[in-house]
Protein backbone atom coordinates (compact mmCIF):
# COMPACT_ATOMS: atom_id res chain seq x y z
CA UNK A 1 0.00 0.00 0.00
CA UNK A 2 1.38 3.58 -1.09
CA UNK A 3 0.06 6.39 1.22
CA UNK A 4 -0.81 10.07 -1.04
CA UNK A 5 -0.92 13.13 0.47
CA UNK A 6 -0.62 16.72 -1.86
CA UNK A 7 1.37 19.38 -1.37
CA UNK A 8 3.07 21.91 -3.20
CA UNK A 9 6.50 23.13 -4.89
CA UNK A 10 7.05 26.90 -5.94
CA UNK A 11 8.81 28.53 -8.81
CA UNK A 12 8.93 32.06 -8.59
CA UNK A 13 4.76 32.55 -7.43
CA UNK A 14 3.97 29.68 -9.45
CA UNK A 15 2.66 27.12 -7.61
CA UNK A 16 3.69 23.23 -8.99
CA UNK A 17 1.55 20.53 -7.26
CA UNK A 18 4.16 17.61 -6.10
CA UNK A 19 2.46 14.19 -5.07
CA UNK A 20 3.85 12.71 -1.27
CA UNK A 21 4.07 9.19 -1.68
CA UNK A 22 4.34 7.11 1.69
CA UNK A 23 6.06 3.45 1.66
CA UNK A 24 6.45 0.74 4.05
CA UNK A 25 7.75 -2.10 3.27
CA UNK A 26 9.36 -5.49 4.60
CA UNK A 27 13.35 -5.12 5.02
CA UNK A 28 15.66 -3.57 7.05
CA UNK A 29 14.52 -0.45 9.48
CA UNK A 30 15.12 2.56 6.99
CA UNK A 31 14.01 5.86 6.37
CA UNK A 32 14.44 7.01 2.69
CA UNK A 33 13.42 10.07 1.40
CA UNK A 34 13.96 10.81 -2.79
CA UNK A 35 12.75 12.66 -5.49
CA UNK A 36 15.23 15.28 -5.59
CA UNK A 37 14.82 16.64 -1.97
CA UNK A 38 17.09 19.63 -0.92
CA UNK A 39 19.01 19.74 2.37
CA UNK A 40 16.01 20.86 4.76
CA UNK A 41 13.59 18.65 2.66
CA UNK A 42 16.46 15.93 3.57
CA UNK A 43 16.54 16.73 7.58
CA UNK A 44 12.65 16.28 8.01
CA UNK A 45 13.38 12.75 8.71
CA UNK A 46 14.81 13.63 11.95
CA UNK A 47 11.76 16.24 12.59
CA UNK A 48 8.89 13.88 11.47
CA UNK A 49 10.91 11.24 13.69
CA UNK A 50 10.85 13.65 16.91
CA UNK A 51 7.67 14.97 16.05
CA UNK A 52 5.61 11.47 16.14
CA UNK A 53 7.83 10.69 19.41
CA UNK A 54 6.20 13.31 20.70
CA UNK A 55 3.17 12.59 20.92
CA UNK A 56 4.08 8.91 22.15
CA UNK A 57 4.02 7.49 18.47
CA UNK A 58 6.91 5.15 17.06
CA UNK A 59 7.84 4.15 13.06
CA UNK A 60 7.58 0.36 12.61
CA UNK A 61 10.41 -1.36 12.03
CA UNK A 62 10.18 -1.49 8.46
CA UNK A 63 11.78 -0.14 5.09
CA UNK A 64 10.34 3.48 4.97
CA UNK A 65 10.69 5.03 1.47
CA UNK A 66 9.15 8.59 0.58
CA UNK A 67 8.74 9.62 -2.93
CA UNK A 68 8.16 12.99 -3.96
CA UNK A 69 6.60 13.39 -7.33
CA UNK A 70 7.56 14.59 -10.03
CA UNK A 71 11.23 13.48 -9.10
CA UNK A 72 12.65 15.58 -11.93
CA UNK A 73 11.83 18.84 -9.97
CA UNK A 74 13.66 20.14 -7.41
CA UNK A 75 11.88 20.40 -3.70
CA UNK A 76 13.20 22.81 -1.54
CA UNK A 77 11.94 24.57 1.73
CA UNK A 78 11.10 22.73 5.22
CA UNK A 79 7.21 22.79 4.18
CA UNK A 80 7.76 19.38 3.19
CA UNK A 81 7.65 18.23 7.06
CA UNK A 82 4.09 17.84 7.61
CA UNK A 83 2.69 16.22 4.50
CA UNK A 84 5.62 13.89 5.09
CA UNK A 85 4.32 13.37 8.35
CA UNK A 86 0.47 13.06 7.41
CA UNK A 87 1.92 10.41 4.78
CA UNK A 88 3.38 8.26 7.31
CA UNK A 89 0.14 8.77 9.58
CA UNK A 90 -1.70 7.70 6.80
CA UNK A 91 0.45 4.69 6.04
CA UNK A 92 -0.26 3.49 10.04
CA UNK A 93 -3.71 3.71 9.85
CA UNK A 94 -3.76 6.48 12.31
CA UNK A 95 -5.53 9.21 9.81
CA UNK A 96 -7.73 8.17 6.89
CA UNK A 97 -6.11 8.28 3.34
CA UNK A 98 -9.83 9.22 1.29
CA UNK A 99 -9.69 12.30 3.95
CA UNK A 100 -6.52 13.46 3.59
CA UNK A 101 -6.82 12.86 -0.39
CA UNK A 102 -9.13 15.90 -0.71
CA UNK A 103 -6.17 18.60 1.35
CA UNK A 104 -3.33 20.32 0.32
CA UNK A 105 -0.93 20.25 3.24
CA UNK A 106 2.39 22.42 3.89
CA UNK A 107 4.09 23.18 7.15
CA UNK A 108 7.04 22.84 9.10
CA UNK A 109 7.42 20.69 12.26
CA UNK A 110 8.66 21.39 15.46
CA UNK A 111 10.98 18.62 17.81
CA UNK A 112 8.02 18.69 20.21
CA UNK A 113 5.11 18.11 17.36
CA UNK A 114 4.63 21.94 16.76
CA UNK A 115 3.49 22.82 13.50
CA UNK A 116 5.58 26.21 13.06
CA UNK A 117 5.06 28.79 10.06
CA UNK A 118 6.40 28.67 6.31
CA UNK A 119 6.29 30.48 3.42
CA UNK A 120 4.18 30.59 0.50
CA UNK A 121 0.80 29.56 2.37
CA UNK A 122 -1.15 32.05 0.42
CA UNK A 123 -0.36 30.99 -3.00
CA UNK A 124 -0.55 27.41 -1.86
CA UNK A 125 -4.29 28.63 -0.76
CA UNK A 126 -5.33 29.85 -4.16
CA UNK A 127 -3.22 26.93 -5.83
CA UNK A 128 -5.68 24.44 -3.85
CA UNK A 129 -8.56 26.75 -4.34
CA UNK A 130 -8.25 25.91 -8.50
CA UNK A 131 -7.83 22.16 -7.70
CA UNK A 132 -10.99 22.12 -5.60
CA UNK A 133 -9.00 20.70 -2.44
CA UNK A 134 -8.69 22.05 1.18
CA UNK A 135 -5.99 23.38 3.10
CA UNK A 136 -4.24 22.04 5.80
CA UNK A 137 -1.82 24.42 7.24
CA UNK A 138 -0.08 26.28 10.42
CA UNK A 139 -2.22 28.06 12.58
CA UNK A 140 0.02 30.82 12.51
CA UNK A 141 -0.40 30.91 8.55
CA UNK A 142 -4.91 30.53 8.67
CA UNK A 143 -5.35 34.31 8.42
CA UNK A 144 -3.02 34.54 5.41
CA UNK A 145 -4.60 31.15 3.94
CA UNK A 146 -8.11 32.77 4.40
CA UNK A 147 -8.46 35.29 1.96
CA UNK A 148 -7.79 32.37 -0.78
CA UNK A 149 -11.30 32.45 -1.01
CA UNK A 150 -13.98 29.82 -0.12
CA UNK A 151 -12.36 26.60 0.58
CA UNK A 152 -12.29 24.05 3.90
CA UNK A 153 -8.91 25.59 6.11
CA UNK A 154 -7.12 23.51 8.75
CA UNK A 155 -4.82 25.60 10.55
CA UNK A 156 -3.84 23.49 12.84
CA UNK A 157 -1.37 24.62 15.73
CA UNK A 158 -0.17 21.15 16.44
CA UNK A 159 0.01 17.88 14.84
CA UNK A 160 -1.37 15.78 18.01
CA UNK A 161 -4.43 18.83 17.23
CA UNK A 162 -4.99 17.54 13.28
CA UNK A 163 -4.68 13.78 14.51
CA UNK A 164 -7.51 14.74 17.08
CA UNK A 165 -9.38 16.80 14.03
CA UNK A 166 -10.04 13.50 12.26
CA UNK A 167 -10.48 11.46 14.83
CA UNK A 168 -13.50 13.51 15.86
CA UNK A 169 -11.83 14.79 19.40
CA UNK A 170 -11.29 18.37 18.82
CA UNK A 171 -12.41 21.09 15.81
CA UNK A 172 -9.97 23.29 14.56
CA UNK A 173 -11.82 26.85 14.35
CA UNK A 174 -11.42 28.23 10.34
CA UNK A 175 -9.29 30.91 10.31
CA UNK A 176 -10.32 34.48 9.80
CA UNK A 177 -8.83 36.36 6.94
CA UNK A 178 -6.36 39.07 8.71
CA UNK A 179 -5.69 42.50 7.23
CA UNK A 180 -3.33 44.43 8.64
CA UNK A 181 -3.91 47.75 10.70
CA UNK A 182 -3.34 51.33 9.37
CA UNK A 183 -1.48 52.71 12.23
CA UNK A 184 1.53 53.14 9.85
CA UNK A 185 1.91 56.84 10.25
CA UNK A 186 4.21 58.75 6.93
CA UNK A 187 6.01 61.96 7.75
CA UNK A 188 4.08 64.87 6.08
CA UNK A 189 4.67 67.08 3.57
CA UNK A 190 4.17 69.94 5.07
CA UNK A 191 7.61 69.20 7.31
CA UNK A 192 9.55 70.47 3.75
CA UNK A 193 9.93 73.76 3.90
CA UNK A 194 10.46 75.23 0.11
CA UNK A 195 11.38 72.94 -2.62
CA UNK A 196 8.32 73.74 -4.73
CA UNK A 197 9.51 72.30 -7.99
CA UNK A 198 10.36 69.34 -6.10
CA UNK A 199 6.91 68.71 -4.62
CA UNK A 200 5.25 69.85 -7.40
CA UNK A 201 7.69 66.98 -9.07
CA UNK A 202 6.21 64.55 -6.61
CA UNK A 203 2.95 65.20 -6.53
CA UNK A 204 3.41 64.37 -10.42
CA UNK A 205 5.07 61.48 -10.04
CA UNK A 206 2.77 59.39 -7.89
CA UNK A 207 -0.50 60.64 -9.66
CA UNK A 208 0.93 59.01 -12.96
CA UNK A 209 3.51 56.09 -11.33
CA UNK A 210 6.25 57.73 -13.52
CA UNK A 211 9.91 57.22 -12.24
CA UNK A 212 11.80 60.22 -10.60
CA UNK A 213 15.15 60.94 -10.26
CA UNK A 214 16.26 63.88 -7.83
CA UNK A 215 19.72 65.47 -7.86
CA UNK A 216 20.75 67.99 -5.68
CA UNK A 217 23.60 68.75 -2.90
CA UNK A 218 23.79 66.78 0.94
CA UNK A 219 21.01 68.08 2.88
CA UNK A 220 18.31 69.57 0.41
CA UNK A 221 15.80 67.31 1.03
CA UNK A 222 15.90 64.86 -1.57
CA UNK A 223 15.27 61.98 0.99
CA UNK A 224 12.59 63.71 2.90
CA UNK A 225 10.73 63.88 -0.36
CA UNK A 226 11.23 60.54 -1.07
CA UNK A 227 10.50 58.92 2.25
CA UNK A 228 6.64 61.27 2.17
CA UNK A 229 5.94 59.77 -1.57
CA UNK A 230 4.04 56.83 -0.03
CA UNK A 231 1.91 58.99 2.10
CA UNK A 232 0.99 60.49 -0.98
CA UNK A 233 -0.59 56.99 -2.78
CA UNK A 234 -3.54 55.58 -2.61
CA UNK A 235 -4.17 52.41 -1.03
CA UNK A 236 -3.36 49.33 -3.20
CA UNK A 237 -6.81 47.40 -4.42
CA UNK A 238 -7.84 44.38 -3.86
CA UNK A 239 -6.29 43.03 -7.17
CA UNK A 240 -3.15 44.52 -6.42
CA UNK A 241 -3.07 43.61 -2.57
CA UNK A 242 -3.18 40.01 -3.51
CA UNK A 243 -0.62 40.34 -5.82
CA UNK A 244 1.73 42.11 -3.46
CA UNK A 245 0.58 39.80 -0.64
CA UNK A 246 1.90 36.67 -2.59
CA UNK A 247 5.24 37.82 -3.37
CA UNK A 248 5.83 38.74 0.51
CA UNK A 249 4.56 35.32 1.12
CA UNK A 250 6.58 33.88 -0.99
CA UNK A 251 9.79 35.53 0.63
CA UNK A 252 8.13 34.99 3.88
CA UNK A 253 7.64 38.88 5.07
CA UNK A 254 4.09 38.31 5.16
CA UNK A 255 3.60 39.27 9.01
CA UNK A 256 1.52 37.62 10.94
CA UNK A 257 -0.51 36.11 7.66
CA UNK A 258 -1.93 39.94 7.61
CA UNK A 259 -2.30 41.26 3.94
CA UNK A 260 -1.42 45.41 3.74
CA UNK A 261 -3.65 47.87 1.90
CA UNK A 262 -0.03 49.96 2.27
CA UNK A 263 1.76 50.18 -1.40
CA UNK A 264 5.37 48.85 -0.84
CA UNK A 265 8.43 51.25 0.40
CA UNK A 266 11.45 49.58 -0.34
CA UNK A 267 14.77 51.61 0.08
CA UNK A 268 18.16 49.55 -0.20
CA UNK A 269 21.48 50.33 0.57
CA UNK A 270 23.87 51.03 -2.40
CA UNK A 271 25.85 47.78 -1.42
CA UNK A 272 22.96 45.67 -2.44
CA UNK A 273 24.42 43.10 -4.58
CA UNK A 274 22.99 42.31 -8.21
CA UNK A 275 20.75 39.16 -6.93
CA UNK A 276 19.58 41.12 -3.70
CA UNK A 277 18.29 44.01 -6.08
CA UNK A 278 17.15 41.89 -8.98
CA UNK A 279 16.26 38.56 -7.69
CA UNK A 280 18.26 35.43 -7.00
CA UNK A 281 20.53 33.21 -4.79
CA UNK A 282 20.02 29.49 -4.83
CA UNK A 283 16.46 29.25 -4.49
CA UNK A 284 15.81 32.19 -6.44
CA UNK A 285 13.88 34.26 -4.19
CA UNK A 286 12.41 37.63 -4.92
CA UNK A 287 14.65 40.86 -4.82
CA UNK A 288 14.06 44.10 -3.69
CA UNK A 289 12.65 45.51 -7.12
CA UNK A 290 9.84 42.47 -6.96
CA UNK A 291 9.29 43.39 -3.00
CA UNK A 292 8.20 46.48 -4.18
CA UNK A 293 6.06 45.34 -6.58
CA UNK A 294 2.75 48.19 -7.37
CA UNK A 295 4.65 50.11 -4.75
CA UNK A 296 8.10 52.37 -5.05
CA UNK A 297 11.76 51.55 -5.04
CA UNK A 298 14.05 54.33 -3.71
CA UNK A 299 17.63 54.12 -4.63
CA UNK A 300 19.66 56.75 -2.51
CA UNK A 301 22.83 57.77 -3.89
CA UNK A 302 22.30 56.35 -7.41
CA UNK A 303 25.72 56.64 -8.15
CA UNK A 304 27.19 54.72 -5.64
CA UNK A 305 25.86 51.69 -6.44
CA UNK A 306 27.34 49.16 -8.56
CA UNK A 307 27.29 49.44 -12.66
CA UNK A 308 26.31 46.22 -12.99
CA UNK A 309 23.67 45.94 -10.61
CA UNK A 310 22.15 49.48 -11.91
CA UNK A 311 22.08 47.58 -15.54
CA UNK A 312 20.12 45.52 -13.94
CA UNK A 313 17.28 47.10 -13.49
CA UNK A 314 16.92 48.54 -17.25
CA UNK A 315 14.72 45.53 -18.29
CA UNK A 316 12.21 45.08 -15.39
CA UNK A 317 11.75 48.66 -15.46
CA UNK A 318 10.25 48.54 -19.09
CA UNK A 319 8.78 45.20 -18.92
CA UNK A 320 7.27 45.00 -15.43
CA UNK A 321 9.01 41.58 -14.84
CA UNK A 322 12.21 40.36 -13.12
CA UNK A 323 13.67 36.92 -14.84
CA UNK A 324 15.67 35.05 -12.71
CA UNK A 325 17.96 32.69 -15.18
CA UNK A 326 20.18 29.94 -13.13
CA UNK A 327 21.24 26.82 -14.20
CA UNK A 328 18.98 25.18 -11.97
CA UNK A 329 15.79 27.34 -12.07
CA UNK A 330 14.01 30.04 -14.72
CA UNK A 331 11.75 31.70 -12.01
CA UNK A 332 9.79 34.87 -13.42
CA UNK A 333 8.71 37.55 -10.87
CA UNK A 334 6.34 40.39 -11.11
CA UNK A 335 8.15 43.86 -10.90
CA UNK A 336 6.06 46.84 -11.68
CA UNK A 337 7.62 49.39 -9.71
CA UNK A 338 7.68 53.37 -9.65
CA UNK A 339 11.49 54.05 -9.26
CA UNK A 340 12.45 57.04 -7.34
CA UNK A 341 16.14 57.65 -7.01
CA UNK A 342 18.66 60.55 -5.72
CA UNK A 343 21.98 61.38 -6.36
CA UNK A 344 24.66 64.29 -5.55
CA UNK A 345 25.38 66.31 -8.51
CA UNK A 346 28.74 65.41 -7.72
CA UNK A 347 31.21 63.18 -5.11
CA UNK A 348 31.45 66.38 -2.87
CA UNK A 349 28.64 67.35 -3.67
CA UNK A 350 28.61 71.22 -3.58
CA UNK A 351 29.16 71.34 -7.45
CA UNK A 352 27.19 74.90 -7.75
CA UNK A 353 28.97 76.12 -4.85
CA UNK A 354 32.30 77.96 -5.23
CA UNK A 355 33.28 78.20 -1.81
CA UNK A 356 32.50 74.27 -1.21
CA UNK A 357 33.38 72.92 -4.52
CA UNK A 358 36.44 70.31 -4.67
CA UNK A 359 39.43 71.16 -6.88
CA UNK A 360 38.32 68.63 -9.84
CA UNK A 361 35.32 70.64 -10.37
CA UNK A 362 33.43 70.49 -13.16
CA UNK A 363 35.16 67.10 -13.99
CA UNK A 364 34.22 65.05 -10.99
CA UNK A 365 31.04 65.97 -11.85
CA UNK A 366 31.26 64.33 -15.46
CA UNK A 367 32.94 61.54 -14.09
CA UNK A 368 30.45 60.90 -10.85
CA UNK A 369 27.01 61.31 -13.16
CA UNK A 370 28.90 59.35 -16.27
CA UNK A 371 28.49 56.19 -13.83
CA UNK A 372 24.45 55.68 -14.49
CA UNK A 373 23.69 54.97 -18.11
CA UNK A 374 21.93 56.62 -21.17
CA UNK A 375 19.52 53.79 -21.32
CA UNK A 376 18.60 54.08 -18.32
CA UNK A 377 18.43 57.41 -17.36
CA UNK A 378 16.13 57.24 -20.35
CA UNK A 379 13.91 55.03 -18.78
CA UNK A 380 13.15 57.71 -16.01
CA UNK A 381 10.21 60.13 -16.77
CA UNK A 382 11.19 63.25 -14.97
CA UNK A 383 14.29 64.52 -13.55
CA UNK A 384 14.46 67.44 -10.80
CA UNK A 385 17.32 69.59 -9.66
CA UNK A 386 17.00 70.16 -5.96
CA UNK A 387 18.71 72.90 -4.71
CA UNK A 388 20.04 73.77 -1.32
CA UNK A 389 17.51 75.39 1.30
CA UNK A 390 18.34 78.80 2.57
CA UNK A 391 18.01 79.98 5.65
CA UNK A 392 15.66 81.79 4.68
CA UNK A 393 13.33 79.17 3.62
CA UNK A 394 14.14 77.94 6.91
CA UNK A 395 12.79 80.48 8.63
CA UNK A 396 9.42 80.59 7.11
CA UNK A 397 6.56 78.84 8.68
CA UNK A 398 5.39 75.60 7.77
CA UNK A 399 3.49 75.13 4.14
CA UNK A 400 -0.66 74.96 4.88
CA UNK A 401 -0.47 72.12 1.99
CA UNK A 402 0.58 68.62 3.11
CA UNK A 403 0.20 65.00 2.47
CA UNK A 404 -3.34 65.26 2.79
CA UNK A 405 -4.14 67.73 0.64
CA UNK A 406 -1.97 66.35 -2.29
CA UNK A 407 -3.27 63.19 -1.83
CA UNK A 408 -6.42 64.10 -2.34
CA UNK A 409 -5.25 65.64 -5.52
CA UNK A 410 -3.26 62.31 -6.74
CA UNK A 411 -6.64 59.98 -5.62
CA UNK A 412 -8.94 62.50 -8.19
CA UNK A 413 -6.17 62.14 -10.89
CA UNK A 414 -5.84 58.11 -10.24
CA UNK A 415 -9.44 57.94 -10.69
CA UNK A 416 -9.75 59.43 -13.76
CA UNK A 417 -6.87 56.74 -15.28
CA UNK A 418 -8.50 53.81 -13.80
CA UNK A 419 -11.86 54.84 -15.61
CA UNK A 420 -9.81 55.43 -19.14
CA UNK A 421 -7.85 52.29 -19.26
CA UNK A 422 -11.20 50.40 -17.72
CA UNK A 423 -11.38 46.62 -19.77
CA UNK A 424 -6.83 46.91 -19.64
CA UNK A 425 -4.20 45.76 -17.22
CA UNK A 426 -3.23 49.46 -17.17
CA UNK A 427 -3.74 51.20 -13.90
CA UNK A 428 -1.74 54.71 -14.83
CA UNK A 429 -0.20 57.22 -17.40
CA UNK A 430 2.88 55.41 -16.90
CA UNK A 431 2.32 51.97 -18.08
CA UNK A 432 0.61 53.03 -21.47
CA UNK A 433 2.17 51.96 -24.47
CA UNK A 434 2.63 53.96 -27.72
CA UNK A 435 -0.37 52.71 -29.36
CA UNK A 436 -2.24 53.49 -26.41
CA UNK A 437 -0.94 57.19 -25.79
CA UNK A 438 -1.88 58.18 -29.52
CA UNK A 439 -5.69 57.40 -28.89
CA UNK A 440 -5.32 59.55 -24.90
CA UNK A 441 -2.40 61.42 -24.68
CA UNK A 442 -2.05 62.92 -28.51
CA UNK A 443 -1.80 66.84 -27.54
CA UNK A 444 -3.40 69.76 -29.67
CA UNK A 445 -1.91 71.60 -32.34
CA UNK A 446 0.27 74.06 -30.50
CA UNK A 447 1.17 71.16 -28.21
CA UNK A 448 2.12 69.24 -30.84
CA UNK A 449 4.32 71.73 -32.48
CA UNK A 450 6.29 72.33 -29.42
CA UNK A 451 6.34 68.45 -28.97
CA UNK A 452 8.09 68.16 -32.31
CA UNK A 453 10.44 71.36 -31.91
CA UNK A 454 11.38 70.01 -28.41
CA UNK A 455 12.16 66.46 -29.74
CA UNK A 456 14.71 67.83 -32.25
CA UNK A 457 16.31 70.26 -29.91
CA UNK A 458 16.79 67.86 -27.23
CA UNK A 459 17.29 64.83 -29.43
CA UNK A 460 14.72 62.41 -27.80
CA UNK A 461 14.64 58.96 -28.62
CA UNK A 462 11.43 57.17 -28.99
CA UNK A 463 11.28 56.13 -25.41
CA UNK A 464 11.97 59.84 -24.28
CA UNK A 465 9.21 61.10 -26.68
CA UNK A 466 6.70 58.90 -25.34
CA UNK A 467 7.77 59.10 -21.50
CA UNK A 468 7.20 63.37 -22.03
CA UNK A 469 3.69 62.16 -23.40
CA UNK A 470 2.65 60.24 -20.39
CA UNK A 471 3.52 62.92 -18.42
CA UNK A 472 1.83 65.40 -19.69
CA UNK A 473 -1.10 63.19 -19.94
CA UNK A 474 -0.89 62.97 -15.47
CA UNK A 475 -0.53 66.34 -16.16
CA UNK A 476 -3.85 67.07 -17.88
CA UNK A 477 -5.52 64.64 -15.60
CA UNK A 478 -4.76 66.95 -12.36
CA UNK A 479 -5.78 70.21 -14.28
CA UNK A 480 -8.83 68.47 -14.91
CA UNK A 481 -8.52 68.70 -18.59
CA UNK A 482 -9.43 66.30 -21.24
CA UNK A 483 -7.32 67.26 -23.81
CA UNK A 484 -3.43 67.56 -23.21
CA UNK A 485 -2.26 70.91 -24.28
CA UNK A 486 0.84 73.15 -24.65
CA UNK A 487 1.15 73.69 -21.47
CA UNK A 488 0.88 70.10 -20.38
CA UNK A 489 3.99 69.90 -22.96
CA UNK A 490 5.78 72.56 -21.91
CA UNK A 491 6.09 71.43 -18.11
CA UNK A 492 6.92 67.63 -18.77
CA UNK A 493 9.78 69.09 -20.95
CA UNK A 494 11.06 70.42 -18.63
CA UNK A 495 11.17 67.65 -16.37
CA UNK A 496 13.93 66.25 -19.23
CA UNK A 497 16.39 69.20 -19.19
CA UNK A 498 18.65 67.64 -16.60
CA UNK A 499 21.16 65.28 -18.28
CA UNK A 500 23.90 63.32 -16.14
CA UNK A 501 26.99 62.89 -17.54
CA UNK A 502 25.83 64.56 -21.13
Amino acid sequence: MVARVNTVAFQGIEVLPVDVQVQMAAGLPAFTIVGLPDKAVGESRERVRAALGAMGLALPPKRITVNLAPADLLKEGSHFDLPIAVGLLVAMGVLPGEEISGYTVLGELGLDGSITSVAGVLPAAIGASAADRGLICPAACGGEAAWAGRIEILAAPTLLSLINHFKGTQVLTPPEALLAGEEERYPDLRDIKGQETAKRALEVAAAGGHNLLMIGPPGSGKSMLAQRLPGLLPPLDPAEALEVSMIHSIAGHLEGGRMRRRRPFRDPHHSASLPALVGGGIRAKPGEISLAHNGVLFLDELPEFARGTLESLRQPLESGRAVVARANAHVTYPARVQLVAAMNPCRCGHLDDPALTCGRAPRCALDYQSKISGPLFDRIDLHVEVPAVSPSDLALPSPREGSAEVAARIAAARAIQRTRYTGTDIRVNAQADGTLLEEVATPDAAGKALLAEAAERMKLSARGYHRVMRVARTLADLAGVEKVGRLQIAEALSYRRVAPGR
